[in-house]
């Protein structure tokens, strides 16, 4: 920060611009003042506000802290410039001090009128004008703060630093040697348009801008925590790529991945973007506290937002109120009631915590469309057959009403009870219903004649009536019965001559351990009942088989004991019916529905339920009707398992009761509040007035075009991604302690151009990649260097480590194995053993795939959150949101691109592709497609060396020949001689690990 002050101080003097207090005095007061003269008013000292005029210009008792155009008689001035221990500010132990330059930075302010002004970027986007110094916008406005300066841009890159640059920048990606080739040969002026274009279209271009968004939302494959348990998310990885590649409106991004699910009608696609706020860590740890954890989850998501759209520290005021930044611990409280609505319930027993959403793959997706295609026909195959069939109906109908019903109801002759104040009533359909005393336990005797011929099964109807409770078929204070036992017993010429053998007993309904079967059993006093909670609101029926069928004669009876024994009291059938059959498999169809009923209901006073119920049965009887239900069915069954099969990821929904949300002190769940409502910070623009906001409020109220953070903050982290640092070098923090751009009219600029633009991501890239700002050489002279050593001026290109992932991705892709498959379930490449087992206790267990997973874009590898993917040297870890970017020089990275094998065999794949396309210049065609550009002379003196250094070494170890080409699974070629492959495999690696390679010019 110093460092950069100097450079506004230098600025500001060089080219005789005011100071400003957002541009140079701000941040001077943010690092040295506002800690104990901030908004926080917890931690203020002496009552003293520096952040607003009216603290630093009221009246105290020893004067004002500051007096505009009065430097000497300003407190402020008085106390930086004290050599009194006890007086001087900042005092002693203050970890930062100002210098002589930063003093009279303050001096001059003072003096100028002390003018205050309300920070950046809480102030409204508004366009600013161009100065004419340049064709493109983005050029002028830096050109005419370059030339106040005495320096200009640098010469334009050569072609191919340019398409290598462009290529790394919007695919993260080498360019292939044709499209470099191409690109030098063409000399037309829009070439360089056309290539941009052509790299917008490419899908990788989605995959390479959403590795940062990943970071962002800390995307893992894993939980996290002691447990780690692995989850999926990765269909909405997939979905990012693809709203990235198809330019899905950046306003509309965000409003589908904060509040997708409560949009009207919300689609798959718009809940299934929700996963971004529930990618956060999940506790599974034993011990861990449900309550707590849900409330932690809850702040993730809050922080996570303002992060990513705001810019803001909100984690600073969870405890209390913002060191530097208006916000107050009553706005960040507000701010999480718009995500205290879910239903998460914050324990960890389940990877998968619901809310969850099936999200079939494109694979799944196709095969079911082809199965429903197939369905489609044979449902018109079989419509055309009902069609067809549908005269026979009537004669089928008839010929059932002949035949007589399956079951026969029994008419009693008596019927009475062991409690002698019960009466009954013998009603038209020959069923009982019961009245009078209500015992505790009944047992019914019902006896009734039988018809001549044979019977196979015994049928008792549990019948509702008005008079039972609720309307039901019980009396019993729950409407439920407990039949405890049924006997029959066959009476000839008046005499009981055998009881019944009755045997596999089947019922409507059973109420869990109240089975039908117990009815047989002796001393039971479980028996049959039938409650659910809603089940006495219909009727019900048990069948009772005979051991074989009985042969009836003339005059036989039949007795009925029906007990009622059990420990409930009174529950006993309130309304019965006996009946009989012959039929060898009787069914168990309600009464109202059986086929026997509708057909005695006149054609033309059939609902139309009860009509397509006939038709059902009619053509259940036609074999071929039959053949097409079968083949429905199992299509059907066939979808079934593929939505089983379709991955379940964790997505956003609000419960249907609101959860009152508190301010936390010291951020404990434990410790409750005052209520809060879900609002917006006051120092930024209101949301309309409604009652209970909710997400989508919120994520509407974030790219509404007055919304002064989310385009700066945006437009800041695109320019971080094509330029290595942002306009702003701390894309978390736009708030008061972040720098103040040398360029703000730049980044306005560019953020009111997005806005109006309709949120147009791939514009805004364009944009920028078409400025002579990015097309600039790298080179720097002495009087750039010694002004803007750090390049923050930008009058050359930046020079640049590549990430880890781009060098492992290019490794791959210069050897010609890349496979470009877009999405996917996670992979597993190559890593070293058991660094899994050591961070797991020996729970995990890492198995490298095998195959084309092996060379996946480093974008699909499995992302264990406890131990990220080794050959990441240089990234965000995904445990919380992180949008900075990270350039590494550990020599463990050096380390890994000499030795893994991946590199190896990347290696030996450009020689193999080097060899076939000019088998006589092999290293000079590997140089060229690892750098995009031919060595000069002496550089290729120098590979020869290398080259002629390597063959010696593994002719005089044959051993190492064998060992070097078996790493990897590329198989070897025999077009080239194992000791000169060892030899290009092993000089190839030594350019692959050079500063042009690794680095973007």
């Amino acid at each position: 920060m110093l460092r950069y002050l100097h450079i506004l101080i230098f600025v500001a003097t060089a080219t005789g611009e005011p100071i400003g207090f957002n541009s140079h005095i701000r941040p001077l007061l943010s690092d040295h003042c506002f800690s104990c003269h901030g908004f926080d008013s917890n931690s203020r000292e002496a009552d003293l506000r520096l952040d607003i005029s009216e603290g630093a210009f009221a009246d105290r008792k020893s004067g004002s802290a500051i007096l505009p155009g009065n430097p000497e008689d300003s407190l402020i001035w008085e106390r930086i410039n004290s050599d009194d221990p006890d007086d001087i500010m900042p005092p002693p132990d203050h970890l930062l001090r100002l210098d002589a330059k930063e003093k009279e930075l303050i001096y001059r302010w003072i003096k100028e009128g002390a003018k205050y002004e309300e920070h950046w970027t809480f102030i409204p986007v508004k366009k600013p004008n161009i100065p004419n110094l340049a064709p493109h916008p983005l050029d002028s406005l830096v050109r005419q703060k370059l030339r106040k300066l005495e320096l200009d841009f640098s010469p334009r890159a050569s072609k191919e630093t340019l398409i290598r640059r462009l290529s790394f920048d919007l695919r993260g990606l080498p360019p292939a040697p044709e499209e470099v080739k191409t690109f030098i040969n063409d000399k037309s002026s829009d070439a360089w348009e056309r290539l941009i274009d052509k790299y917008l279209a490419d899908t990788a271009f989605g995959e390479r801008f959403a590795w940062p968004w990943l970071d962002a939302a800390r995307y893992a494959d894993s939980n996290g925590f002691q447990g780690d348990r692995e989850r999926t998310m990765w269909p909405w990885r997939d979905w990012v790529i693809d709203a990235i590649n198809r330019n899905l409106p950046y306003d509309d991004f965000t409003i589908w991945q904060i509040a997708g699910d409560l949009l009207p009608e919300a689609t798959l696609e718009q809940k299934l973007a929700t996963g971004f706020l529930r990618n956060h860590a999940i506790n599974g740890e034993g011990g861990s506290i449900p309550e707590e954890n849900r409330v932690n989850y809850v702040f993730d998501m809050t922080e996570t937002v303002g992060t990513v759209w705001m810019g803001l520290t909100l984690n600073c005021c969870r405890c209390h109120d913002h060191k530097y930044d208006p916000l107050s611990q009553k706005d960040y409280y507000s701010l999480t009631a718009f995500f205290n609505q879910t239903p998460v319930n914050g324990s960890g027993g389940d990877p998968q915590t619901k809310p969850v959403l099936e999200v079939p793959t494109q694979q799944q997706i196709d095969k079911e469309e082809t199965i429903r295609g197939e369905l489609a026909k044979i449902r018109i195959e079989q419509k055309t057959l009902a069609a067809k069939l549908a005269p026979q109906q009537k004669a089928w109908e008839e010929n059932q009403r002949q035949q007589n019903s399956q079951w026969k109801s029994l008419k009693a002759t008596s019927i009475t009870a062991s409690d002698k104040g019960l009466k009954f009533e013998h009603l038209p359909d020959h069923s009982i219903l019961s009245s009078g005393s209500n015992p505790e336990k009944a047992t019914f005797q019902f006896t009734a004649p039988l018809p001549k011929g044979k019977i196979s099964a015994l049928r008792l109807d549990a019948l509702r009536h008005t008079s039972m409770t609720k309307g039901g078929i019980a009396r019993s204070d729950s409407g439920n019965f407990v039949l405890t036992r049924f006997e029959a017993h066959l009476i000839r010429e008046g005499k009981p001559i055998q009881p019944m053998k009755l045997e596999r007993p089947i019922a409507s309904f059973e109420q869990g351990a109240y089975k039908i079967a117990t009815t047989l059993e002796t001393g039971n006093t479980l028996g049959w009942a039938i409650y659910n909670g809603t089940s006495i609101n219909r009727d019900h029926a048990a069948v009772f088989h005979l051991s074989k069928p009985l042969a009836v004669q003339e005059g036989d009876q039949v007795k009925i004991v029906l007990r009622h024994d059990s420990h409930h009291a009174q529950h006993y059938l309130g309304r019965f019916k006996i009946s009989i059959t012959d039929t060898a498999k009787p069914s168990l169809e309600e009464d109202e529905q059986s086929i026997e009923k509708l057909l005695t209901i006149a054609p033309d006073q059939r609902s139309q339920e009860q009509n397509q119920s006939l038709a059902a049965a009619f053509l259940a009887t036609h074999s071929e009707y039959q053949k097409l239900s079968t083949k429905i069915t199992s299509l059907e069954a066939q979808i079934s398992t593929i939505r089983k099969a379709a991955p379940r990821v964790m997505v956003m929904e609000d419960r249907k009761s609101r959860r009152k949300t508190h301010i936390l002190a010291v951020g404990s769940y434990q410790a409750q509040g005052k209520e809060v409502e879900a609002i917006t910070p006051g120092l930024l623009p209101p949301l309309p007035e409604k009652e209970n906001h909710n997400r989508l409020d919120l994520a509407h109220w974030l790219v509404s075009p007055d919304h002064p953070l989310t385009s700066r903050v945006t437009v800041n982290r695109i320019w971080q991604e094509l330029f290595g640092l942002g306009l702003i070098k701390s894309p978390e923090d736009l708030g008061v302690q972040s720098e103040i751009p040398i360029y703000p009219e730049l980044l306005d600029w560019l953020s009111a151009d997005f806005i109006e633009s309709g949120w147009d991501f791939k514009k805004l890239i364009k944009t920028i990649v078409t400025s002579e700002v990015y097309q600039q050489s790298s080179k720097v002279d002495s009087l750039a260097l010694e002004r803007d050593p750090k390049n923050r001026l930008l009058a050359r290109a930046p020079r640049y480590r590549l990430p880890s992932w781009m060098i492992r991705d290019q490794a791959l892709a210069l050897s010609g194995r890349l496979i470009r498959q877009l999405g996917g379930t996670p992979v597993k490449p190559w890593q070293p053993q058991g660094l899994w087992s050591e961070v797991t206790f020996g729970r995990k267990k890492y198995t490298p795939d095998t195959g084309e997973n092996l060379r996946r874009r480093t974008l699909y590898t499995f992302w264990r959150r406890i131990s990220a993917p080794p050959m990441i040297f240089d990234n965000a870890k995904r445990e919380g949101c992180e949008v900075g970017t990270y350039n590494t020089n550990s020599p463990l990275h050096a380390l890994a691109t000499l030795n893994d094998p991946l590199y190896l065999e990347a290696a030996r794949g450009i020689a193999y592709r080097a060899q076939k396309i000019d088998p006589k210049s092999i290293l000079k065609t590997a140089f060229k497609l690892i750098t995009a550009r031919d060595p000069n002379e002496e550089e290729f003196i120098i590979i020869k060396r290398m080259h002629e250094a390597s063959r010696i070494h593994y002719k005089q170890n044959p051993a190492e020949v064998t060992a070097l080409l078996s790493a990897g699974d590329l198989p070897i070629t025999d077009q080239i001689k194992p000791l000169e492959q060892a030899s290009l495999t092993s000089t190839i690696l030594s350019l692959l690990n050079t500063d042009e390679a690794l680095t973007k010019e």
